[in-house]
């Protein structure tokens, strides 16, 4: 078993910048790929950014965003994203799965997310 929890969200004007961060625990050995993805209200979620195992990141939303993985300790996921809008304004949620990439997918595990609200 997996936990993921989330950090880093917050208020935030718009053209300014966060670093959310993602500290897994649990079964490390088992965590293949990672992602985040976001959730407004009213809407659908959204994935973000995708990592394969290892620190490979293969997909994101906008170039915008950088996803990454701490380089000492690969159990901590990052989402830098800079020049924010309010249409980033969503929960931000950190999820893994055992397999080498998940794109679009569910991913196994999930984490209870992180407010991101971006005021113009």
């Amino acid at each position: 078993q997996v936990q993921l929890v989330e950090s880093g969200g917050g208020l935030v004007q718009t053209g300014g910048s966060l670093r959310l961060s993602c500290a897994a625990s649990g079964n490390l050995v088992t965590i293949g790929a990672m992602g985040w993805f976001r959730q407004a209200p009213g809407k659908e979620r959204e994935l973000v950014a995708a990592d394969r195992r290892g620190g490979n990141p293969h997909y994101t939303l906008e170039s915008r965003f950088t996803i990454s993985r701490g380089d000492s300790a690969k159990n901590i996921l990052y989402l830098q994203m800079n020049n924010l809008t309010v249409e980033d304004t969503a929960v931000y949620y950190c999820a893994a799965d055992p397999a080498d990439e998940v794109s679009f997918g569910a991913y196994t595990w999930q984490g209870q997310g992180t407010q991101v609200t971006v005021s113009s």
